[in-house]
């Protein structure tokens, strides 16, 4: 039985130009010196940001009380064609899980915004079910062991070039979502490339990447 495993921004939700524009405000009062910064860090862990790229204690809260405040106005909206995706994977009894660098709460405000929306997975793996981040393979691992699938068996939907690689290392099939970078630049990176799930279907995904 496959399965998959999905990250959450930029793939389910259309949150990533949000999180570009909160970003850049951040290192526009903060700067780090890093061009394209808020490109750089998509799929990382705030926890890895701030170690990485903000190391003064006081520079960290103030980053995180910017992003807490951003957040807490966010909307989380899904992307055209989500739930009839999901929708189809329930129906023919295909697991799937999230798999997402984002916290608990935001989870929590995600599910409260969108209630069923849970429903539609076995498992939900945020920053506090890994100790290393994309691109290390360790939450598409664990999510597939959840799952109780071979991770060589599973689909993972990613939109970072982070979170390609982690699916790659993991031994999954890869699947693209061109909603956040160039469709050119993800092609050696995945399986399938794909501008969204409207129209898509998984068993279609799995043929043509299994060709």
């Amino acid at each position: 039985m496959p399965a998959a495993l999905f990250d959450l921004d930029g793939v389910l939700i259309d949150s990533e130009s949000t999180y570009t524009r909160i970003w850049d405000e951040i290192v526009s009062i903060y700067p780090t010196g890093i061009e394209n910064f808020a490109y750089k860090i998509k799929g990382n862990t705030l926890e890895r940001i701030l170690e990485k790229y903000f190391p003064d204690k006081d520079i960290q809260e103030k980053v995180v009380k910017i992003l807490k405040a951003r957040e807490d106005a966010m909307d989380y909206p899904i992307f055209p064609g989500v739930i009839e995706f999901l929708t189809d994977l329930k129906d023919k009894g295909i697991p799937a899980a999230i798999v997402t660098s984002s916290g608990p709460v935001k989870m929590s405000k995600l599910f409260a915004a969108h209630p069923g929306f849970r429903d539609y997975f076995g498992a939900v793996l945020t920053d506090a079910d890994v100790t290393r981040s994309k691109p290390d393979p360790e939450g598409y691992m664990k999510a597939a062991e959840r799952l109780g699938v071979p991770a060589s068996e599973c689909i993972v939907f990613e939109d970072s070039y982070a979170g390609l690689q982690a699916g790659r290392s993991a031994g999954a099939m890869v699947a693209a979502l061109a909603t956040t970078n160039p469709r050119e630049t993800l092609e050696d990176k995945a399986d399938v490339v794909i501008d969204g799930f409207e129209g898509v279907t998984f068993d279609a995904l799995v043929e043509t990447i299994k060709k």
